[in-house]
């Protein structure tokens, strides 16, 4: 279990930092029909499959920030942790589009799922970055350039920003194929709750816990929401558009630097978690509340097969020695192990190996004995453990 032990302390035993440390700050994000995980060392996707199993493959996570320190410090380690958050998150959204998928379907290929992510980074800049800025130089030019480029400019873009945001997650949420998502988001939050909170991860358990919680990348989104109004703002005072350019321009400068500014904004705002995360007071909470606010929107109540899936995405990225008497014993429902996955170990499950080009004898040997040493950590002597 998590222990709870002097920030300082540990820092000053160890050498690293206590946020890295006991306690471990689980997190995850949903997937389509599942959920990814993220624990010490691996993370893990779990996804419901049309033919009524659970899809699970577990993998480590980088260890760049141990060969180079200074991805650590601060505002950089914020870039990173972003960036890795996304890298790790393509690939379980990728991974979670092929498994969902009837049998019948033709698979998509990890070509088709990058030329998707790509369209999707460019509809985010179209959405978020160059429609609120077109929109409000347009309007500008329209009454007669009153804004400019000074200061009502930045709050007024970084306000239709928000309201673009706000009305964009509103009308997503919708649709039923998201709304599945965000129930699954939610079932993600119950079930790390739960486990903060000492439960036993069955899923009468997890259900008694709010979908809402404080560490969710939508509390970090809307962070970035808010924080760009100053950090764009000064950046557009220290920089301004060259004079006499047109408006049209002046929206293309705007772009850029908001785009080269997303940087500082995204490590404010990663260092503005951390301190929600290891302080507990008004201020803190009061910082919190618009995120736990968005989260009624990006989180709904799961069914009881939902959280399954979650408790058996957490359970993959749980270290051994924090396993006892918290896994669950009643969950039934076949669990099919991915063949590159790292090992898992699950307390109850009919856990099997894909059975796809290779021959059953060593898929039995290996699902019979699920916590069989990963042939690749063994070479290294990584087990994948804390």
């Amino acid at each position: 279990m998590p222990q709870n032990d002097d920030p300082a302390a540990l820092e000053a035993r160890s050498g690293r930092d206590p946020m890295e440390m006991a306690p471990h700050y689980y997190g995850g994000q949903a997937v389509i029909e599942g959920v990814m995980m993220r624990g010490f060392d691996r993370w893990a996707v779990a996804v419901r499959r049309p033919e009524g199993d659970i899809w699970l493959e577990a993998h480590h996570t980088s260890t760049l920030t141990q060969r180079k320190p200074w991805l650590k410090w601060p505002m950089i380690r914020g870039c990173y942790a972003l960036a890795d958050s996304l890298a790790i998150g393509m690939k379980a959204l990728g991974i979670s589009a092929q498994r969902a998928m009837p049998e019948d379907e033709e698979e998509m290929s990890s070509g088709a799922v990058g030329v998707s992510m790509f369209f999707a980074l460019l509809v985010f800049i179209g959405i978020f970055i160059f429609l609120p800025s077109a929109g409000t130089k347009g309007l500008d030019a329209l009454i007669g350039n009153v804004m400019g480029d000074g200061v009502w400019f930045h709050i007024v873009e970084s306000l239709v920003r928000i309201v673009i945001f706000l009305a964009y997650l509103w009308a997503i949420s919708l649709m039923a194929d998201i709304r599945r998502v965000f129930q699954y988001h939610g079932a993600e939050h119950m079930t790390i709750h739960a486990w903060e909170h000492d439960e036993i991860l069955e899923p009468e358990n997890v259900e008694r816990y709010s979908p809402l919680h404080v560490r969710c990348g939508t509390n970090f989104l809307i962070l970035v929401m808010l924080l760009a109004i100053f950090v764009y703002t000064i950046g557009g005072l220290l920089v301004p558009p060259p004079e006499g350019i047109e408006w049209y321009w002046a929206v293309v400068y705007h772009v850029v630097l908001r785009i080269v500014l997303l940087p500082v904004v995204a490590g404010l705002a990663y260092e503005g978690l951390r301190i929600g995360a290891r302080y507990d007071n008004w201020v803190v909470n009061a910082i919190m509340k618009p995120g736990l606010w968005l989260q009624l929107i990006t989180t709904k109540q799961p069914s009881a097969d939902q959280i399954e899936v979650a408790i058996r995405a957490f359970e993959a990225v749980v270290p051994a020695d924090e396993r006892t008497g918290r896994v669950p014993t009643t969950l039934d429902s076949t669990v099919t192990l991915a063949r590159d996955s790292l090992e898992v170990q699950l307390e109850s499950a009919d856990l099997r190996l894909d059975p796809a080009g290779d021959d059953g004898d060593a898929d039995t040997a290996r699902a019979e004995n699920p916590t069989t040493e990963d042939p690749a950590a063994a070479e290294t002597g990584d087990t994948g453990e804390r």
